[in-house]
């Protein structure tokens, strides 16, 4: 057949080994890491489901090759270690099952040591090791590795990487990018030493050169090693893109691809792992400056989604393969729908950061498209009930979509009703702020799944008791949602004043300088959007803080954001609305004018509730799910949308 991506879809043989297509997916870590380091049962279900899904390669992230230096809470592979070997073998095999090469990457954290323990005061109390003598920035002291230390890690690495193959393993990266050990000896700004493994760029690269030795010692001449690495760490005193051109020179003769990723996890994590304040692809042009400089294939990473882009990015030579982490996460099959040519039917990564905040506060994933994330060993496919009925969904968000779509795909006779005359609750005001569009489009995806599953969608039309008694449903799901909290504010209800869930509807009566009340997620993104479009933005906020519904990986990135867009009033008690602006009571009792001729209100949202106490015995099976429940986030709207589905 003809592909519609032919480039994507076009497999790639390195070394011996072929892989079905250009589309892998990038590491990312487990999260039922045992204590002694072996990969548990969920994780290896997490790995799988990107195999099934249909990427060429799934990289299982990270392994430490080096207890004794790094102790940091993540993969270790040893054959004194109970299960260890087991647990990888189990694994390789889960992914090469579904026709994916596993892969595994190797890694060191250096000065980093702990990063991934969720209790960073153990992570304090590690000896922490780098190229040089060093404080961190957080007081940490650094110890300086000592040649014989560096001989031992260096020889980890080859008699991990042999285990690795002894499990299955088809493929090892080696990670050289991101502020870990061997990028901390490749950069200038990490690396003082004055032995030969520092100073010049060859001194500096020499560690790595003796890690990829071992490895393909370990390993033969035919296996396929890829390095990671940052094609410029995007700092002052790092190295640049042109250092890093040279940097993959020299190390190319030594590994089979070279993936160029950004930056580090210490400085600049919204651009290692673009932000949605980030273009897509935004860090393409440092692979297809290096892939000029090499003869090996080179593949890129950074916030890659749409199959257009990364078509493109393959027929014009910018890289050989792409690689997808958090899109993979919101749509495990989307390399089958590239190949397939169902890319209508892809589910786009909201760049929420959702999963990657889970996994810092509890150790578990989830992702706010996909209810299945975190939880694949419960079953990613879902089974017919075993007796049809019918079901009536109220409201057509997220959660309420999501709801239909997955009853139908039971069997179930299913009716989704919606007040008004477009679906999508509140994600609709979504679309009026560029960098949140593809949270707009969920809708759209959401709508053509639960058509084509065969469920009636309803517009115009309000759920009343009466209505359900009219229907008799034997299963209600009631998905109503939120509405803008308004308090009695003089003057909130002026010309002047547009509620932020109206703002896509009313953009034209905002003019130049805008006051935006309430300093939660939904305020701070609005005022950060209005001040992309120049006007000039104040925020008002009661609190001391802003954006504290913001996950922990979002909000740094906002509020750097904020920092750029707008001038923020924290403390600040709104009083009274004029044409003027914003009349505030400060943190010392005065009043003060916060300007803005244009107010937004952003002041919160809440449950409409008696909508659901209206409903909820007008059914056999009633659920309430998403902010019709407690005013939430669209994550908990689509998990609770989809397992209330599956209890009908």
């Amino acid at each position: 057949m003809e592909r519609k991506f032919p480039n994507l879809s076009k497999p790639i043989t390195i070394g011996r080994t072929t892989f079905r297509n250009r589309m892998f997916s990038a590491p990312m870590g487990g999260t039922d890491i045992t204590n002694d380091g072996c990969i548990g049962p969920k994780s290896t279900a997490f790995y799988e489901l990107r195999a099934k899904g249909g990427a060429a390669a799934v990289t299982v992230s990270e392994l430490m090759v080096h207890p004794a230096t790094d102790g940091s809470h993540a993969y270790h592979l040893d054959e004194s270690i109970l299960n260890s070997l087991a647990a990888a073998t189990y694994t390789a095999d889960a992914i090469r099952r579904h026709g994916a090469i596993p892969s595994l990457e190797l890694s060191h954290s250096g000065m980093y040591a702990g990063t991934y323990m969720t209790d960073k005061s153990r992570q304090k109390s590690m000896n922490q090791w780098g190229p040089s003598d060093t404080t961190r920035p957080d007081g940490v002291e650094v110890r300086a590795l000592t040649k014989d230390m560096i001989g031992e890690i260096v020889e980890a690495y080859g008699h991990v990487a042999g285990l690795a193959k002894r499990a299955g393993f088809e493929m090892l990266m080696v990670h050289a990018g991101h502020g870990w050990l061997l990028n901390q000896f490749l950069s200038p700004y990490f690396n003082k030493r004055t032995d030969e493994y520092g100073g010049s760029l060859e001194n500096r690269c020499r560690l790595a050169i003796e890690v990829l030795q071992a490895v393909r010692q370990a390993v033969g001449p035919f296996f396929p090693i890829e390095l990671r690495m940052s094609g410029s760490e995007l700092f002052e005193g790092g190295y640049d893109i042109d250092e890093g051109c040279r940097i993959a020179e020299i190390l190319q003769d030594y590994v089979n691809i070279i993936h160029v990723s950004a930056g580090t996890y210490q400085r600049g994590f919204g651009k290692t792992h673009p932000s949605m304040f980030e273009a897509h692809g935004r860090n393409v042009y440092l692979a297809e400056q290096i892939k000029k400089h090499v003869h090996v294939p080179v593949a890129t990473i950074g916030g890659l989604s749409d199959p257009e882009q990364m078509e493109e990015i393959i027929a014009s030579g910018k890289a050989d393969i792409v690689y997808m982490a958090r899109q993979l996460l919101a749509d495990p099959f989307l390399p089958r729908k590239v190949v397939e040519g169902r890319d209508d039917e892809i589910v786009r990564c909201l760049r929420c950061f959702t999963c990657m905040a889970e996994r810092a506060a509890t150790s578990t994933r989830r992702c706010t498209v996909n209810p299945v994330i975190g939880r694949e060993m419960e079953g990613d496919e879902v089974q017919p009930a075993p007796q049809k009925k019918k079901v009536l969904v109220a409201g057509g968000g997220p959660g309420g979509l999501y709801a239909a779509y997955t009853a139908a795909r039971r069997g179930h006779e299913v009716i989704l009703c919606e007040k008004e005359d477009k679906l999508g609750g509140i994600l609709k005001s979504e679309q009026a702020l560029p960098f949140k569009y593809e949270m707009y489009q969920l809708t759209g995806t959401y709508e053509k799944f639960a058509r084509d599953a065969g469920v009636e969608i309803r517009l115009n039309t309000e759920v009343t008791k009466e209505y359900v008694e009219q229907e008799q449903p034997d299963a209600l799901i009631i998905a109503v949602g939120s509405t803008p909290l308004v308090p009695p504010i003089p003057g909130l209800d002026g010309d002047n004043v547009v509620i932020v869930n109206n703002y896509y509807k009313e953009k034209d009566k905002v003019g130049d300088t805008v006051a935006v009340m309430g300093g939660g997620l939904a305020g701070c993104e609005c005022a950060v959007h209005l001040g992309m479009e120049g006007k000039e933005v104040h925020l008002i906020e009661m609190r001391d803080v802003l954006a504290p519904d913001a996950n922990v990986r979002h909000r740094p990135l906002l509020m750097e954001q904020i920092g750029k867009y707008a001038t923020v009033h924290t403390s600040h008690k709104a009083m009274r609305v004029t044409e003027d602006g914003v009349i505030c009571e400060d943190a010392d009792g005065k009043e003060v004018l916060v300007p803005g001729k244009s107010v937004i209100c952003a002041l919160g949202q809440r449950s409409r509730t008696g909508v659901v106490e209206e409903l909820m015995d007008a059914a056999p099976f009633v659920r309430v799910i998403g902010d019709a429940s407690r005013v939430s986030t669209i994550t908990n709207a689509v998990y609770w949308g989809y397992h209330a589905a599956l209890d009908i």
